[in-house]
C-alpha cells in the first residue's frame, strides 16, 4: 500500500449547509413540526420517474425507480395534513420563513432576486410524497469571512425538508411525515482548497452565523452538511450527503479524499494494463444450474429464494478487484457497495475465492464455463431475476468507469466517517417549474427590513452571553455552539440557579455520558428542567443530576421520579450526613492517625461512596474536615 498525504492530491471541497428554520410552522401549510412516535395515519405509494421539460429522465431518479420500492408513510394529524400527503395543493409560502431567509442572505452580502420562482426538484427515493422537493432560489453570490480568509457564497435556497426515514428493508421503505415540509435553508459555498480541518472551520463559522439569528432550530438532524469533493486528475465530483456533526465532517472529507485518490491510482494501473472492456452479450453467463451443488450457505439461500446466479468474465483484469492502493480502498469494495443499494447482499470476485464456503471445485466450474485465462477475472452475483440484469448493467458501467478514475456519484456519510454509494449524481433534468405556486415578489420594504435585522456577529453574541450570565469564555462558546442554548436560557429564566453550573451540566455532563455510549435523545427537555427544579427546592443534591441522567440515558428509567427510585436517591439532611461521617471516622481511626488532616482525601472517597447523590460534595467536605480536626484533638495529635 502507498503512503497517503492529503496536502499533495489537489483536494477541493464545496460545502452546502442545510439548516432548519425555527418558524414553528411548515413552509406551505399551518402544521407544526412536532416529532412523535405515535401515528394515526398510514398510507403507501409507488413513485415513478418523470421526464423533464426537455423529455429527459434524471439518472438519479431512474436509479431509485430500478429498486421498485413500496413506500409506506406514517403521519400524526397534529404535524401533518393533506398537503404532506399530496392530497391537497400547497398553501401560501410562510412569510416568517421568507423573512428569515432574506435576513440571512443579507448577512452574507448575497444578491437577492426581486422575484422568486418556486421549482420542483425530482426526488423519488420516497422522502417526498409528491416525488419532488419544492425549492426556491433566493439569492446568489456573497461571502463569509473565516479566520481572515474570504469564502464565496454560490447560492441560497429556501426549500422543504424531507420526510424522516424510519426503516428500509427488502422492498419496503418507511418514512414519518413529521419533518416533511419544515422550512430549510440551503447555503452553497464556493469550492475551496485545503485540509479537512479548514472545511470544518468554515462549517463552524457559517453555523455560528445562523445560530446568531436565534431563529434556527438546534439539535441532531436540524443542521446537515453536504460536501462536494474532488481531487486532482480524479475526473468526477462526488457529493457526500448527511453529515450531521462537525467532527464527522472532518473525517468524511479525509476519507473521501483518500478513497478518490486511491481510485486515481487504480485508474493509472488499469490504463497500463491490457483491459479493454466488457461485452454483456459475450461475457455474462447464467450458472444457476451449474452451481446447485455449491455448499456455500449464501449460495444455497439464494437458490432457495429462487434467485438467479450469474458470472461476469472480465478479461485482463486479474488482481484488480483486490488491489489496495490505500487501506480500505479497493475496487471490489466499490462494486460490493453498489449492489447493496439494489437490496442485494453483495458479490463474489475471483481475487477472494475460494472463500465464504465456495470451494475450489466450484471456482473451477466457473472458470471452465467462462473459459477464464490466467490474466482474467470474474464476478459472481445472485439476485432475483427481475433485478439481476439491471444490476449487471450497473456493474459493467462501473468497471468501465474505473479507467477514468472517480465516477460522479452521490454518497452517504456513515457515523464512522466513511462514505458509501447512494446513487448516481443527479443532472439538470431533475429540476422543473412548480405549477401550483405563482412567482413570489420581494419588495423594497422587505429588503430594508432584512438590513435592519442583520444579527450580531458571533463574537458580539458570545460577549453578550458572557456578560449576561457571568460565564467564562470557554463555557460561553460551548453553550452557544451546543443544541441546548435555548434550553439553557429557559432554565435560567424559570429557576434561580447558578448559570455556570447549568451550562456545565448541559455541555459537559451530558456529553461525557454520550461518550460512554448513552443516548441523550432519551433525556427530554421536561426531564432536564425538572432536575434543576428539584435541585432548587433542595430535594436532590448537585451530584444527583449526573446519576439521574445516567439512569435515563441508559434506558433504565424513563422519568425523573423513576430514576430517583431506581438509584435510591433521596436528600439527606445535614444532621444525618454528619452522623454518617462520624461513623466512618470511627471505623478509620488508623488512617487519621497516620495521615492526620491529609486523611480527608481517602475518607472523602469512602463518604461519597455512601452519600453519592444524597448530599452536596461541598457540605460533605466541610463536615468531614471539621470532624477530622475534632478527632485529632481527642487523640491529642
Amino acid at each position: 500500500m502507498s503512503e497517503f498525504s492529503i496536502d499533495s492530491i489537489g483536494l477541493k471541497v464545496g460545502l452546502e449547509i442545510h439548516q432548519q428554520l425555527a418558524t414553528n410552522k411548515k413552509l406551505f401549510c399551518n402544521c407544526k413540526p412536532i416529532e412523535s412516535e405515535e401515528y394515526s395515519i398510514k398510507f403507501q405509494r409507488k413513485l415513478r420517474a418523470v421526464k423533464s421539460e426537455l423529455g429527459e429522465y434524471d439518472p438519479a431518479a431512474l436509479f431509485e425507480k430500478s429498486k421498485s420500492k413500496t413506500i409506506v408513510y406514517y403521519a400524526n394529524s397534529e404535524s401533518s395534513c393533506l398537503v404532506e400527503q399530496d392530497e391537497e395543493p400547497p398553501h401560501n409560502l410562510d412569510n416568517n420563513a421568507k423573512e428569515l431567509a432574506l435576513i440571512i442572505a443579507t448577512s452574507l452580502n448575497s444578491k437577492i432576486f426581486n422575484e422568486i420562482y418556486p421549482m420542483r426538484k425530482s426526488v423519488i427515493d420516497g422522502s417526498n410524497t409528491t416525488g419532488f422537493q419544492r425549492t426556491m432560489l433566493i439569492s446568489q453570490g456573497g461571502k463569509i469571512e473565516v479566520n481572515g480568509e474570504t469564502i464565496g457564497v454560490q447560492s441560497i435556497c429556501l426549500e422543504e425538508d424531507a420526510a424522516k426515514l424510519l426503516g428500509d428493508k427488502g422492498d419496503i421503505r418507511e418514512y414519518s411525515l413529521d419533518r416533511l415540509g419544515v422550512p430549510l435553508l440551503e447555503i452553497a459555498l464556493d469550492p475551496v482548497e485545503g485540509d479537512p480541518k479548514k472545511i470544518k472551520n468554515i462549517a463552524l463559522a457559517l453555523g455560528r452565523l445562523l445560530r446568531s439569528t436565534k431563529k434556527v432550530t438546534r439539535g441532531i438532524g436540524s443542521i446537515r452538511q453536504d460536501v462536494n469533493v474532488s481531487v486532482k486528475d480524479g475526473g468526477g465530483i462526488v457529493e457526500v450527503k448527511g453529515v450531521q456533526q462537525l467532527d464527522q465532517l472532518e473525517k468524511v472529507v479525509e476519507f473521501e479524499a483518500k478513497r478518490q485518490y486511491g481510485l486515481v491510482k487504480i485508474a493509472e494501473k488499469l490504463k497500463n494494463s491490457d483491459f479493454k472492456g466488457i461485452s454483456k452479450s459475450e461475457n455474462v453467463f447464467d450458472i444457476t444450474e451449474d452451481w446447485k451443488g455449491c455448499q456455500s450457505k449464501i449460495i444455497q439461500k439464494a437458490l432457495k429464494d429462487n434467485s438467479t446466479i450469474k458470472a461476469i468474465k472480465i478479461e485482463n483484469f486479474s488482481g484488480m478487484f483486490g488491489y489496495t492502493p490505500f487501506e480500505g480502498v479497493r475496487l471490489g469494495k466499490e462494486i460490493g457497495q453498489l449492489v447493496k443499494f439494489y437490496g442485494i447482499g453483495g458479490v463474489f470476485h475471483s481475487d477472494e475465492l475460494p472463500n465464504y464456503g465456495i470451494e475450489e471445485k466450484d471456482v473451477l466450474i466457473v472458470k471452465n464455463i467462462l473459459k477464464v485465462k490466467q490474466n482474467d477475472a470474474f464476478l459472481i452475483i445472485a439476485a432475483p431475476s427481475s433485478k439481476i440484469d439491471f444490476v449487471i448493467d450497473s456493474i459493467i458501467s462501473r468497471l468501465l468507469e474505473a479507467k477514468n478514475g472517480v465516477p460522479a456519484e452521490t454518497r452517504l456519510a456513515t457515523q464512522t466517517g466513511e462514505t458509501v454509494f447512494l446513487r448516481p449524481r443527479p443532472g439538470a433534468s431533475r429540476m422543473y417549474p412548480e405549477t401550483d405556486i405563482p412567482p413570489i415578489s420581494v419588495t423594497n420594504k422587505e429588503l430594508e427590513n432584512a438590513k435592519k435585522n442583520i444579527p450580531k456577529s458571533w463574537d458580539e453574541s458570545l460577549l453578550e452571553l458572557q456578560k449576561k450570565y457571568e460565564l467564562n469564555p470557554q463555557l460561553s462558546e460551548q453553550i452557544f455552539d451546543s443544541r441546548y442554548m435555548e434550553l439553557f436560557e429557559k432554565v435560567i429564566e424559570r429557576i434561580k440557579i447558578n448559570p455556570t453550573f447549568v451550562a456545565s451540566i448541559l455541555c459537559s455532563t451530558i456529553t461525557n455520558l454520550e461518550r460512554n455510549g448513552m443516548n441523550s435523545k432519551l433525556l427530554t427537555e421536561e426531564n432536564i428542567i425538572k432536575s434543576f427544579q428539584l435541585l432548587e427546592e433542595g430535594k436532590i443534591a448537585k451530584e444527583s443530576i449526573e446519576i439521574i441522567y445516567e439512569s435515563i440515558m441508559s434506558g433504565k428509567s424513563q422519568t425523573i421520579d423513576e430514576a430517583l427510585k431506581n438509584a435510591s436517591i433521596e436528600a439527606v439532611d445535614e444532621t444525618k450526613v454528619e452522623q454518617i461521617i462520624i461513623d466512618i471516622i470511627e471505623k478509620n481511626q488508623e488512617i487519621i492517625k497516620n495521615q492526620k488532616e491529609r486523611s480527608i482525601g481517602p475518607l472523602m472517597g469512602i463518604v461519597m461512596k455512601e452519600l453519592r447523590g444524597k448530599a452536596s460534595g461541598e457540605i460533605v467536605n466541610n463536615l468531614l474536615l471539621k470532624n477530622i480536626k475534632k478527632k485529632l484533638e481527642n487523640m491529642g495529635l
